[in-house]
């Protein structure tokens, strides 16, 4: 493992999900060292870039979730240090950390999505209620792990939704409710692994269904059909091809009654704690999470030549 050099494994940071991004980073460092690799945790919020130079670092596994880590902002410092990194660069990063234009952009490529509108308002949260329906997914355009998202239920909610998702982002999100199902597909090197279906017990899969709870249910295989997992795994493919994607990156989806598949979001910095989809998926494909973990890093030695 000489090959790596001296690995910053660069995780928590100072956005919503640093606590997120502190397991993660615990899970991937520990994976690297027991692969025999020179892996050191490095924080952002505890020090500047400048001392991964001064350091002696030769390439980054980034494991920082949500803003500053994961919407393109540090993958342009690290360019700029000329420093390899893991994951998606600065423009991929940076669309899928936003739901609209990431929606836009898969709209435009004819991909299915949920019917949505953009609020500025109360009244405006009001109005898509009335047009999309009861119940009704309303979000911050760029939060991730579900942070500031509210279901909205009836018209009486809608003050307290709007009051408490706007404060997390100034571009605010009405999404129509997809009933059937909740899923995930892992897409490694551009190549989608097995889709997984997660099952909370929760209204829906919140932060703490994540992260937290033990009674959330997850089945990887998804259990349907040999043409609808090939289907899923085609949609996550070309869903990462259209943002520019690299390295690894899970595509979300919901399902309605009758099995159509929608594109919710993509996150290119993954989680990778012990409740985290992408390493599930890897292991149904037959690779552990210290193997996953290995071959992710192994991209930055592309990016170096």
């Amino acid at each position: 493992m000489n090959k790596f050099g001296k690995v910053a494994v660069i995780m928590g940071g100072s956005s919503a999900e640093r606590e997120v991004s502190l397991m993660s980073g615990a899970g991937v460092l520990a994976a690297l060292q027991s692969k025999g690799v020179d892996a050191h945790a490095f924080d952002p919020a505890e020090k500047p870039l400048i001392a991964l130079k001064e350091e002696g670092f030769d390439r980054a596994f980034l494991i920082l979730h949500g803003r500053g880590g994961e919407d393109g902002t540090i993958q342009g410092a690290l360019e700029f240090m000329g420093l390899p990194y893991t994951g998606c660069g600065v423009m991929a990063s940076a669309i899928a950390m936003d739901k609209w234009r990431t929606k836009l952009l898969w709209e435009a490529a004819g991909l299915p999505v949920p019917e949505y509108r953009i609020i500025d308002s109360a009244a405006e949260l009001t109005l898509a209620a009335e047009e999309l329906g009861l119940p009704l997914f309303v979000k911050p355009a760029s939060e991730g792990s579900s942070v500031g998202v509210v279901k909205l239920k009836s018209l009486t909610e809608v003050e307290a939704a709007w009051t408490e998702v706007s404060r997390h982002d100034s571009v605010v999100l009405a999404e129509r409710n997809i009933g059937g199902g909740e899923f995930t597909c892992a897409v490694l090197d551009g190549k989608a692994l097995p889709s997984v279906r997660i099952i909370p017990q929760t209204e829906f899969y919140d932060y703490e269904a994540k992260y937290f709870r033990d009674d959330t249910e997850y089945r990887c295989p998804a259990g349907w059909s040999d043409a609808h997992e090939a289907l899923a795994r085609s949609l996550s493919e070309k869903a990462y091809r259209v943002l520019g994607a690299s390295g690894w990156a899970r595509i979300d989806f919901l399902t309605d009654d009758d099995g159509t598949i929608y594109l919710l979001e993509a996150n290119t910095a993954p989680g990778m704690t012990s409740h985290s989809l992408f390493p599930m998926a890897a292991r149904e494909s037959g690779l552990s999470y210290e193997d996953l973990v290995v071959k992710i890093l192994a991209a930055t030695l592309n990016k170096a030549q």
